[in-house]
């Protein structure tokens, strides 16, 4: 799997309108697109999630004193560069789209 910072830099982080005919040409069916992007997505957004906690466990401090609050500037831009990144769902349509996106039917569900 490839770094998916790498992937989401030239990507608009902003939400935008699709053609769903465009979208279920290679299945057919709109549903199983959003099935597949969605799936895509949960993947994406639990590699980043794991990635980002990763980062953060570096700077945790335990103290049992919760009025002790100190503010790491490293933490904090790691912070906002994880907030920069475009959504999950965003990435993953434009692999989608890019046909970076390769899914199979099981053999119960394969279509006909």
């Amino acid at each position: 799997m490839t770094d998916i910072k790498s992937k989401s830099q030239g990507i608009n982080p902003n939400v935008t309108s699709r053609d769903v005919k465009s979208l279920s040409e290679t299945t057919g069916n709109i549903y199983e697109v959003i099935s597949v992007i969605s799936k895509r997505a949960r993947q994406l957004s639990f590699d980043l999630k794991r990635e980002l906690n990763q980062k953060l466990e570096e700077f945790a401090v335990s103290t049992d004193a919760i009025e002790e609050i100190n503010e790491n500037k490293e933490q904090i831009e790691i912070s906002k560069f994880y907030e920069k990144l475009p959504n999950p769902v965003v990435i993953a349509t434009k692999e989608y789209m890019e046909d970076e996106l390769h899914f199979h039917y099981s053999k119960k569900q394969k279509r006909d």
